[in-house]
């Protein structure tokens, strides 16, 4: 895996730049965190997560995955905490 994902959203490749790939030992499982580099109406940056399995990006369902990036974030984000 390198430092950017590409998807195809609506017809039209998308580049994501990888902000941070992580491993749960709660949940064995591996979780990409990743931006399109755009801003929301509030100026904040737009964050995706998703699970990194077989080689492809699986969206998070479960609460316990969630949880588990909220408190990576936590742990390795300053400043203001992202909900």
């Amino acid at each position: 895996m390198n430092n950017t994902i590409k998807m195809i959203i609506d017809g039209k490749e998308i580049t994501f730049d990888i902000l941070y790939i992580f491993e749960s030992l709660n949940t064995n499982k591996k979780y990409v965190i990743y931006t399109d580099n755009n801003k929301d109406t509030l100026g904040n940056l737009n964050i995706y997560s998703s699970i990194y399995e077989d080689k492809k990006l699986v969206d998070i369902e479960d609460e316990k995955d969630w949880k588990e990036i909220e408190t990576f974030l936590d742990k390795h984000i300053d400043g203001d905490r992202y909900e």
